[in-house]
């Protein structure tokens, strides 16, 4: 094993699957010459040329569909968004073509492509620049969409979108890229659509995705002090997503909470609300609390931003609130 930062892990998954594959290429914006907006595409153009790291202007529309065009000639972009706050730049090309290329071409055509960048918040950037996009994505049939939350999980997760035939929106976090994990020396890959429990416990499972998953690590901790065993559960991909997990889990905990760094209305975790008591009902020794953010832009005053995002804080009081406590 070799500890290495997430932007590593994101650098080395692309260049893997481009010495790999050349039908893989990089595009967007300061990819190539800059190494990236967030150092993750670093030593891509010395390695692999301007053909295959390709920087592009500021016009995510066009870039876009310039790579969903080139699916149906045989190649598999990689395209990255500086925030997938600006993919909605580009989002009919997403929405409209990528996703419904198989389809309407009766098969014809598939859509090798991956469009990665950060997700949600990162601080004080302001509501334009701090949104979480997941449930838009997750809603449309004919994307995956991966959110890891820690480097071993984003490098395999990475190789397996880049050779799936569908596209895939792969989302991190600006606030991720300097963390450190391990990885293993040699090549690995991660299915897509699997989560995977985090932490094992008995009382209760909490089920997130992404870096808020963080704070239910926290919230554990605390938890553990007062003798409750939480359970948690990373989704990793939340389309398609791993319902059997999430199920299995609370059919052993009887106790569910959803933390979503999201607006509460129409998110993942509603999503998984519905399905745990459609499926799992009797199961259920409480109510399943969600915890997302406040229903408002996100806030730039440091207090206000505080407040507006979900802390492991709020997830004690949620665990607490299933167990009657």
């Amino acid at each position: 094993m070799k500890t290495i930062q997430f932007r590593e892990a994101i650098c080395e998954a692309m260049s893997e699957e481009m010495r790999r594959d050349e039908s893989v290429y990089l595009m967007g914006e300061e990819v190539a010459e800059y190494n990236g907006a967030y150092k993750a595409s670093k030593g891509m153009l010395d390695e692999f040329g301007a053909k295959r790291v390709i920087d592009t202007p500021i016009a995510e529309l066009g870039f876009a569909g310039i790579a969903i065009g080139s699916t149906m000639t045989g190649n598999r972009p990689i395209v990255e968004y500086m925030t997938f706050n600006f993919s909605l730049v580009g989002i009919d090309q997403i929405i409209n073509n990528a996703a419904k290329i198989r389809q309407m071409s009766g098969g014809q055509f598939k859509c090798p492509i991956v469009f990665r960048g950060p997700t949600a918040s990162a601080g004080q950037l302001g509501a334009t620049h701090s949104q979480a996009f997941e449930n838009w994505f997750a809603n449309t049939p004919g994307l995956k969409v991966v959110i890891p939350s820690n480097v071993y999980d984003a490098k395999g997760l990475l190789k397996s979108a880049i050779r799936d035939d569908d596209p895939v929106i792969f989302m991190e976090s600006e606030q991720m890229y300097g963390d450190k994990g391990e990885v293993p020396e040699g090549e690995y890959t991660i299915p897509l659509g699997v989560a995977e429990i985090k932490r094992e416990g008995t009382d209760v499972t909490i089920v997130s995705f992404g870096k808020i998953i963080k704070e239910a690590y926290k919230a554990a901790d605390e938890l553990e002090k007062e003798g409750i065993s939480c359970e948690i559960i990373d989704l990793r991909t939340v389309r398609p997503m791993d319902r059997d997990a999430i199920l299995k889990s609370v059919k052993k905990t009887n106790r569910l909470v959803v933390l979503e760094e999201a607006w509460p209305f129409g998110n993942i975790s509603t999503d998984i609300a519905y399905l745990v008591q459609s499926e799992a009902f009797d199961y259920l020794d409480a109510p399943v609390v969600k915890i997302n953010t406040a229903d408002t832009p996100a806030p730039y005053s440091p207090v206000l931003f505080a407040e507006w995002l979900p802390d492991y804080k709020e997830v004690i009081k949620g665990v607490h609130k299933v167990m009657y406590k």
